[in-house]
């Protein structure tokens, strides 16, 4: 290809090994000139040299050419030459090193110095500044594609994935079990210690918080924090190398991927899935005084999103100072080039998409039908693949939760919120005497949020698996917390508590904060305070965990909640890289009954058809069931009689009996009965050959979440019978699981 051909085919973005070099192509469409920058240490070891080539262009706004002797490991940059033209948003500054945003690695910090910014001064839109950044940036570094076979991926079915949200450093940094040169690395992610949680604990899908090359952004460097989440993206195309245990970054970003790349085989190995959480909705540069790294210094107005007039300014939808500019379809190739990479070359199963609004943003707002979106849904590759959006971002018109278009999932926010607000916020109004909600909102998340993800052409052809339904994330209160703070508690953030949200719907219990030394009470005095109130809350984080997993839907695990993980009030971690924020292995009793109840409620979803629907309930016989006439989906009140209009919108209603039917061989039906009150409740429990008009059945006691452990149910005789039409007793703020029971080898149901 004649590189001075202007209008040659694009070629591959990126620097790319290739016969005795390397290849080059790099997006500048308003640039007048840019150079590849070649970076080595001088032979002292003290200072960083480096060799400029002029690449030639541009066709089509790329610039590109062949530098022979460049190999593998070569750390590189672009200096770009253009127009400092910041009211029309143009920010060409040669004196600026930038990081190439399809690099493969990137290794060194990114160092608090004024150099690193474009402007002089501290007017963003002011003189151009003639500092030399090379010392203070990351650089690029040349990686060959990895060799090495991947095993098959799991491919577990959306009905059966249960999806465990976890950090790379968070979730093993203080796991004393594993070798500690790998704790809080991407290979301890793949040692058996760590699978073997996994698996026992019922996780089909590992989904990482961010893994993309980052650096803090210009305010958290500035004060000398970092974005402990990753949320702020320096590289689509590098992994963080941070995470990477010691030798691999000492040995290059070679080793780093291969590492990264090993990780996914051995879980894929193990059956397990890994998700991806991408932000490609921002990067780390910041806002029009942030820092001069990449996309800002190549071409800022056809990357950027700007408000349309003069000067230009960054439009931000994203909280973060700059947004990328979806309508571009240099972007929409980068985002999708990205992600093909991360699928085919590392052979990750899929990709949780950051304030994914944003990446749906055309002209006139978001647009399900927008190309970005249009092409997941059509790439033959990624649309194979698990994606799930966060459906909201802070712009305009924002919130578009059920308004993706399949195959998406997409994070049930209504479902967080309807969960807390029964179990803790409308408990706690009701400790003060006050009314809550009822029990409507709640019935409707349980049964899938057809509501919400219902809508489509034809209706009702995403299923109740569209819906990622979870009480806790990344992003707020524990599961702990949930019930041990009224109020966050963020004074170690440095931004004076203002930051995280105050509507967490969560309950202290009566007494703000952890009720003996740790927040836990094992071993308190009995005069300890609040060692009275523990083990309600321990019943209420059992009764909100218990919610999630048997709602019709995708459950997400927040890594650590099933372990009493606690942020003593912190709802807004991001910059807290600390061991007091890493998941806790050292487990009191209590802590080990929590994870053996976790493990239990898993197991028992995925023995039960009933609990892992795919389809809508319809309100008809689920076909193949041996109970013909039988609705798949019922709704009872504590009498044992079917729910009727005036109790569904009586705020005082607070019990609720769910009965789900399956139908295939061995199906059993499910029975979910929800006591909400302050006080104890008589229920009466339904029968499903009663709804049929047929005679009484017997349930069997599954799980009681009164029990501190599921062992407890032996010593209730939770294995007995209990006929239908009988009265049982359940304590207050409780819930209980009975399933049918098991059809007899006859084939013929025996009452």
């Amino acid at each position: 290809m004649d590189p001075t051909d202007r209008h040659a085919a694009v070629p591959p973005l990126g620097v790319h090994p290739c016969g005795d070099g390397v290849d080059v192509a790099v997006l500048a469409a308003h640039a007048t000139a840019v150079e590849l920058c070649l970076v080595d240490r001088s032979e002292e070891g003290d200072r960083w040299t480096e060799r400029r080539v002029a690449l030639q262009g541009p066709a089509y706004g790329v610039w590109r050419g062949h530098v022979p002797g460049v190999r593998p490991g070569q750390r590189y940059g672009f200096r770009v030459h253009g127009p400092w033209d910041p009211d029309a948003g143009l920010r060409h500054n040669p004196a600026k090193l930038l990081v190439d945003p399809y690099a493969r690695g990137l290794v060194g910090d990114l160092v608090d110095d004024p150099a690193v910014r474009g402007h002089a001064g501290d007017d963003p839109y002011g003189t151009a500044d003639e500092r030399d950044s090379l010392p203070f940036v990351p650089h690029s570094v040349v990686v060959a594609p990895p060799a090495g076979p991947l095993a098959p991926r799991p491919h577990v079915p959306w009905r059966d994935t249960v999806v465990y949200e976890a950090h790379v450093r968070g979730l093993t940094g203080r796991l004393e079990a594993l070798p500690e040169h790998l704790r809080g690395t991407y290979a301890g992610l793949a040692h058996p210690v760590t699978i073997d949680h996994l698996r026992a604990l019922g996780v089909t899908t590992l989904e990482l918080l961010p893994i993309h090359a980052s650096a803090p952004e210009p305010h958290l460097l500035a004060s000398g924090r970092t974005n402990y989440w990753g949320y702020s993206t320096l590289g689509f195309f590098a992994p963080h190398a941070a995470y990477a245990t010691r030798a691999a970054q000492e040995a290059g970003a070679a080793a780093v991927l291969d590492e990264v790349r090993g990780a996914v085989h051995l879980l894929h190995e193990a059956g397990i899935e890994v998700l991806l959480d991408v932000v490609h909705n921002h990067t780390c540069e910041g806002g029009a005084d942030g820092h001069h790294l990449s996309w800002r210094g190549l071409d800022s107005p056809g990357y950027y999103l700007h408000d349309g007039t003069t000067p230009a300014r960054l439009a931000d939808v994203t909280g973060t100072g700059n947004t990328l500019d979806f309508r571009r379809p240099a972007v929409v190739r980068a985002a999708l080039d990205s992600l093909r990479y991360w699928a085919e070359v590392v052979g990750v199963d899929g990709f949780r998409f950051d304030l994914a609004v944003t990446l749906g943003r055309g002209p006139d707002g978001f647009d399900p039908d927008h190309p970005f979106l249009v092409g997941l849904q059509t790439d033959p590759v990624l649309s194979r693949l698990k994606l799930v959006a966060e459906p909201w971002d802070v712009g305009p018109g924002g919130w578009r939760t059920g308004q993706f278009p399949p195959p998406f999932g997409e994070w049930n926010d209504r479902f967080r919120d309807a969960v807390r607000q029964f179990w803790l916020a409308d408990a706690r109004e009701a400790s003060h005497g006050r009314a809550g909600h009822g029990v409507r909102d709640l019935a409707t998340r349980l049964a899938g949020s057809a509501d919400l993800f219902g809508h489509g052409d034809p209706p009702l052809v995403r299923g109740p698996v569209a819906s990622v339904n979870y009480v806790t994330a990344h992003d707020g209160f524990t599961l702990a917390d949930l019930v041990a703070y009224d109020h966050k508690h963020n004074q170690d953030n440095g931004e004076d508590n203002r930051d995280g949200t105050s509507d967490n719907r969560s309950w202290n219990h009566g007494l703000e904060g952890p009720v003996a030394t740790a927040g836990d009470v094992d071993g308190a005095s009995p005069l300890s305070p609040g060692v009275e109130i523990a083990p309600l809350r321990r019943r209420s984080i059992r009764n909100v965990l218990a919610t999630l997993v048997l709602a019709a839907g995708t459950p997400m695990l927040t890594a650590g909640d099933e372990m009493g993980r606690t942020q003593r009030g912190n709802n807004n971690a991001y910059v807290q890289d600390a061991e007091a924020f890493w998941v806790s292995w050292d487990l009191s009793p209590w802590r080990k009954d929590l994870l053996a109840t976790a493990r239990y409620l898993l197991a028992l979803r995925a023995e039960h058809p009933a609990l892992r629907p795919d389809t809508f309930f319809t309100g008809r016989p689920v076909p193949g069931s041996d109970v013909p006439g039988v609705p798949d989906l019922v709704w009872f009140d504590a009498d044992g009689q079917l729910l009727d209009h005036e109790s569904w919108h009586d705020p005082r209603v607070r019990t609720l009996q769910m009965l789900r039917t399956a139908g295939g061989p061995g199906a059993r039906d499910v029975l979910v009965v929800l006591a909400g009150a302050l006080d104890p409740v008589d229920v009466t429990l339904p029968g499903v050959r009663a709804v049929a008009g047929d005679e009484p059945e017997s349930w069997e006691l599954a799980w009681d979440s009164d029990w501190e452990h599921p062992a407890d149910r032996d010593r209730t005789n939770g294995e007995g019978s209990v006929r239908a039409g009988s009265v049982v007793g359940l304590e207050p703020l409780s819930l209980q699981v009975y399933v049918s029971p098991a059809p007899p080898t006859d084939g013929v149901r025996h009452a």
